[in-house]
């Protein structure tokens, strides 16, 4: 917990006991439920929190932004960042039941109201968002596929409307047909060995007229 106030220092008391409570939470319905690995539960603020609310270091959403979590898993990155920004709506989406299980369960200790959760492919859901989030769910191309139509034309932020995906390594090869696409580099933000080969790309939604 020191480290997200170490890079996070304006926590509202509120803010603060809802990211203290998490690592209870999911330590207990991770023995019920495994969906994050026992070496990650260890170092849950760290691989997973802090990695999350790097969005946060890039952009600060404003009260009513829509955010679509694809392939949450664990909740992750929209857990931390349904925290973060409890005036914006944050849709939690993925194909797997069970992963879903422990989101909703810890949405429900944390009391957040501004979750929802759909057990579905990405592919059918009907809505538009502002920005669209994810953790390394798939190669660019395919998500972008995935994600297709549903990025909301109106513009709300100095950032552009678009995808913010959290990867590691190399993404020169990936992103090479995303001309508009900008890579930023966590290391820029945190300090930590563990974010020294991670990335946050912004791909913006082009719209033709």
């Amino acid at each position: 917990m020191e480290l997200i106030l170490k890079y996070f220092p304006n926590l509202t008391e509120d803010q603060i006991s809802k990211f203290e409570k998490l690592e209870g939470l999911y330590q207990d319905w991770n023995l019920k439920i495994n969906v994050v690995s026992r070496k990650d539960i260890d170092e849950l603020y760290l691989r997973h929190v802090l990695h999350s609310l790097a969005i946060s270091k890039l952009i600060t959403f404003k009260n009513g932004t829509k955010i679509m979590d694809v392939g949450t898993g664990g909740g992750f990155p929209g857990i931390p960042l349904a925290i973060m920004f409890p005036e914006c709506t944050f849709h939690l989406v993925d194909s797997i039941a069970k992963k879903l299980k422990v989101v909703n369960e810890v949405v429900d200790g944390l009391g957040l109201i501004n979750v929802k959760t759909t057990h579905s492919r990405v592919e059918e859901i009907n809505d538009t968002y502002d920005f669209i989030i994810s953790r390394a769910v798939a190669a660019m191309p395919t998500f972008v596929h995935w994600i297709k139509g549903k990025i909301a034309k109106k513009q709300n932020h100095d950032l552009k409307n678009g995808i913010l995906y959290l990867k590691g390594g190399d993404l020169k090869e990936e992103l090479e047909g995303y001309t508009t696409a900008t890579i930023h580099n966590l290391s820029d933000y945190y300090s930590e060995d563990f974010f020294e080969t991670k990335k946050l790309v912004h791909l913006p939604q082009k719209f033709k007229g």
